[in-house]
C-alpha cells in the first residue's frame, strides 16, 4: 500500500479553476475527477454541509466515504439564501473556468446564478448542469436520484434474475458514469472554447447516462420488437459469459464470447468437438438464449469437478478470461491492486489516514495525484472569502 506525499497540483488541470455547488455524488464525483488530474476545485456548501458528510462509515464523527469523495477540493460555507454570501459567489464564478451544479433545474436561475446572468460577467465560463431528467423536457421538474434514473432508463428491468423482481447493483454505478461523462463534457467544452473564447452549458441527465448502457437493445427493439428479460449473472446474447459453480462450492467467471477464446475453453475442457456443433459454433449461434442456456449447463458439469484456484489456474495458462469474485478484503491483499497505486494512505487531521481509492486514469507523463484529504466543512472560507472580495 502506498502513501500519499504530493503536496503541490500536478496533472494537465493544474491552472483550472472549478467552482462546485453540488451534493451527495454525481456532482462531488465529477469534480473530485477534476481535482485529482490538478484543478483547482472550490466547493460550496451550505451551513448544514454538503449529506454525504453523514454518509457511509464513519471514525468517530469523520465520514470516511466524504473523506475520499471530497479530496483535493477547498471547503467555502455560503449560505446561497444570504444575498452577501451570494454576491461571494457570483464573485467567485467570475474567475472560474468550470462551474459545476447539481440542482434541480430552475433553482439556480432562481438564485440569480443561471447561465445567461452568468455568462454576462464570464462569457468563457462552461456550466455542467448535472439532474435527473435534463433541463429540459417534461420530466426536467423531478427529482431523480440514480436509482430512480436507472428505473425509468431501462436499467433496472435488465438486473436481476429473470424469476424475481429487478435487482440493483448495491453501488452508485450511475452516479459515477454520470460524473464521467459531465467530466469528458467540461474538457470538451474547454477545448471548444479555445477556438472561440465562448462557454456554455453541458446538460447531463442521470437517467440518459442510464439509457446509454442500453445500447445494443435500442435498435433490436426497433426492428424486432424484443424486450429482453433479465438473465440473472448472464450477458444477454453472450455466451459462454457467466458464473460457474465449483467443487468448493465457489464460483467462477468466465468470460469467452469470442471465436477464439470459446475455442480455448472447450480445449481445456477436454470438448473442442463442441465448436463443431452448429448451436455452438460461432458468437450469434450462441447467444441464442436456448443455445447459451445448454452451453452454460454444459461448462458447469465441467467447473463443478474442480477446485475454483485449480480451475483459474488452468484457464489461465491457456488464456480464457476468468476470475473468482473477489471481495474488499481480497482486494486489500491483490498484488496488482497494490503494485498499480490503487489503494492509497492519505494523512487526515483527526483520524491519521484514511484510505482511498488512487487515481484513474493512468497518465504516463503527466499523472493526477490525491494531495489531501477532504477538507473540514468550511475549512477554507476564511482563506476564500478574502482572495474574492466584494463590495458590501
Amino acid at each position: 500500500m502506498n502513501n500519499s506525499n504530493v503536496t503541490e497540483a500536478t496533472g494537465p488541470l493544474r491552472g483550472i479553476r472549478v467552482i462546485e455547488i453540488c451534493s451527495t455524488i454525481a456532482g462531488p464525483a465529477c469534480t473530485r475527477l477534476m481535482g485529482d488530474f490538478g484543478a483547482e476545485v472550490i466547493k460550496i456548501e451550505p451551513p448544514e454541509g454538503d449529506p454525504v458528510r453523514q454518509m457511509g462509515q464513519h471514525v468517530e464523527d469523520v465520514s470516511l466515504y466524504a473523506a475520499s469523495l471530497l479530496r483535493n477540493k477547498k471547503s467555502v460555507v455560503l449560505d446561497l439564501k444570504n444575498s452577501h454570501d451570494l454576491r461571494v459567489a457570483k464573485t467567485m464564478i467570475q474567475s472560474a473556468d468550470i462551474l459545476v451544479e447539481n440542482n434541480r433545474p430552475g433553482v439556480m436561475e432562481r438564485l440569480g446564478l443561471g447561465y445567461e446572468e452568468l455568462s454576462k460577467t464570464n462569457p468563457g465560463l462552461v456550466m455542467v448542469r448535472i439532474s435527473g431528467f435534463g433541463q429540459t423536457g417534461p420530466y426536467a421538474p423531478r427529482p431523480g436520484y440514480g436509482a430512480i434514473c436507472e428505473a425509468v432508463g431501462g436499467v433496472r428491468h435488465m438486473t436481476g434474475d429473470p424469476d424475481r423482481p429487478p435487482a440493483r447493483v448495491a453501488l452508485a454505478t450511475t452516479d459515477y458514469l454520470t460524473s464521467t461523462y459531465a467530466a469528458f463534457g467540461a474538457l470538451a467544452a474547454l477545448r471548444e472554447k479555445d477556438k472561440t473564447g465562448l462557454g456554455q452549458v453541458v446538460d447531463v441527465a442521470l437517467y440518459e447516462t442510464a439509457f446509454t448502457q442500453m445500447e445494443p437493445i435500442v435498435p433490436a427493439y426497433e426492428k424486432h420488437g424484443t424486450i429482453p428479460k433479465r438473465e440473472g449473472a448472464n450477458l444477454p446474447r453472450m455466451a459462454p459469459n457467466s458464473l460457474y459453480p465449483t467443487k468448493d462450492d465457489s464460483y467462477i467467471l468466465i468470460a469467452a464470447n469470442s471465436n477464439p477464446t470459446c475455442e480455448r475453453l472447450m480445449q481445456a475442457m477436454g470438448r473442442i468437438d463442441l465448436m463443431q456443433v452448429p448451436e455452438f459454433a460461432n458468437i450469434r449461434a450462441r447467444g441464442e438464449p436456448a443455445n447459451a442456456r445448454a452451453l452454460d449447463e454444459i461448462i458447469a458439469g465441467w467447473t463443478r469437478q474442480h477446485l475454483c484456484h485449480d480451475l483459474a489456474a488452468m484457464l489461465e495458462e491457456v488464456g480464457v478470461p476468468n476470475t473468482r469474485v473477489y471481495t474488499i478484503a481480497d482486494i486489500y491483499q491483490d498484488p496488482h491492486f497494490l503494485e498499480r497505486n490503487m489503494l492509497v494512505k492519505v494523512p487526515h487531521p483527526k483520524i491519521g489516514h484514511t484510505t482511498q481509492m488512487g487515481v484513474v486514469p493512468r497518465l504516463s507523463r503527466t499523472p493526477g495525484s490525491i494531495r489531501h484529504t477532504g477538507h473540514e466543512l468550511g475549512q477554507d472560507t476564511a482563506e476564500v472569502r478574502a482572495a474574492f472580495p466584494t463590495s458590501n
